[in-house]
């Protein structure tokens, strides 16, 4: 349930997308009324989706807050991300923006793992996982980087889909492509960690 929560904005994000897709005079109206003039057909999904993220973004962390009372860094970090980059194409009515969203946090995650390790000596990876598994310490040094590539690569991997294939089908990339890859990047991590597990253990 809580990988659903997590997915929440990009789910709505993908439904909303489609559904105003598929009544695109109806979307249109609601574009230009909240939006402002200027908006074609074509854009009313896209601003729609986008909107519906921003919010999607707020309640789950309003939720978040409520349940817990507090919320996690990377959270807020996704708040300021779909805000800036978000309500930049709410303002410009240009979908470019959004598109480069995903890449923006992906790098900013990476960064931070090469940056932490590098720079302060912390591997992050280690510091989210110790507690539940035990590895030698040059594992957690090629796992902190093997997640830090795995961010930039995505990254890159947005940009192309979204600049050399149709919007449609960068929005169907960004739910089902992203999540594909991170389940088998981590199923691959997997395997990967048990091979030491077993080595320890042994």
């Amino acid at each position: 349930m809580k990988f659903l929560f997590d997915l929440l904005p990009v789910i709505l994000f993908f439904g909303a997308y489609k559904l105003a897709g598929a009544q695109p005079e109806a979307s249109h109206e609601l574009a230009v009324r909240w939006l402002g003039d200027g908006i074609a057909v074509a854009q009313a999904p896209i601003l729609i989706a986008t909107a519906v993220t921003i919010l999607a973004t707020f309640v789950q962390i309003a939720l978040v807050w409520i349940k817990h009372r507090k919320v996690d860094t990377m959270l807020w970090v996704s708040l300021a991300i779909i805000v800036v980059f978000g309500g930049a194409t709410l303002f410009f009515h240009n979908p470019t923006f959004i598109k480069w969203k995903p890449t923006a946090l992906y790098w900013l995650f990476g960064a931070v793992l090469l940056g932490s390790a590098t720079l302060f000596r912390r591997n992050l990876i280690r510091t989210m996982l110790e507690a539940q598994i035990q590895l030698p310490e040059p594992v957690w040094g090629r796992l902190n980087l093997a997640w830090a590539g795995f961010f930039i690569s995505m990254g890159l991997l947005n940009l192309y889909v979204a600049y050399s294939f149709s919007e449609e089908a960068w929005v169907n990339f960004k739910l089902f492509g992203g999540m594909g890859l991170m389940f088998a990047f981590v199923l691959a991590q997997g395997f990967y960690l048990s091979r030491h597990l077993e080595e320890e253990n042994n």
